[in-house]
């Protein structure tokens, strides 16, 4: 069974307003293409493509299948160099790329997975996702970090990672 990561963020945008951010699966799927016009079709900011282990032709055709008008919503976790040759909405930093091309001036994003990460590079992204705030079905040993009061404090944050397993918030 493929799993999508569905984040909902809340007013942490500079200018306040809610994202919706889907993530795909680390391997590409049947269908992908689909399914992420599907996703932003229906409302969703982005959807970042996170296929750590996929050519640059693999990516590379799952973008062209991607409608046009929709492909400013994608954000890559890799192979940045497609960003400038497909237009793309921007790139998603992770342990695995942890910086952008040498004067990439586009949106960025980042993958952090402790406060003070996200305190280094509050001021470099247009929001990070914080990690793991929930434990994950998707990662096996992959538990809560953090309580909500903590992630409540900090700002610009995508609460990331976790599903299932009916953990709630107040």
């Amino acid at each position: 069974m493929v799993r999508w990561t569905i984040f909902m963020r809340y007013a942490m945008t500079s200018d306040r307003r809610r994202l919706l951010i889907a993530v795909t699966p680390e391997d590409i799927c049947h269908g992908e293409s689909g399914i992420v016009a599907g996703i932003l079709d229906a409302g969703f900011d982005y959807v970042h493509l996170r296929h750590p282990a996929a050519s640059l032709a693999e990516v590379k055709a799952v973008i062209e299948d991607i409608p046009h008008r929709l492909r400013r919503r994608l954000r890559l976790h890799g192979h940045f160099g497609l960003v400038h040759e497909f237009n793309l909405g921007g790139l998603h930093l992770n342990r695995r790329c942890p910086s952008p091309p040498c004067g990439y001036q586009g949106p960025v994003s980042r993958s952090c997975h402790s406060v003070a990460e996200v305190t280094e590079v509050a001021g470099e992204c247009d929001y990070v996702t914080l990690s793991p705030i929930f434990p994950s079905i998707s990662k096996p040993g992959y538990s809560a970090e953090f309580s909500p009061s903590v992630v409540h404090s900090v700002i610009v944050v995508v609460a990331a990672g976790g599903q299932g397993g009916g953990a709630r918030w107040a």
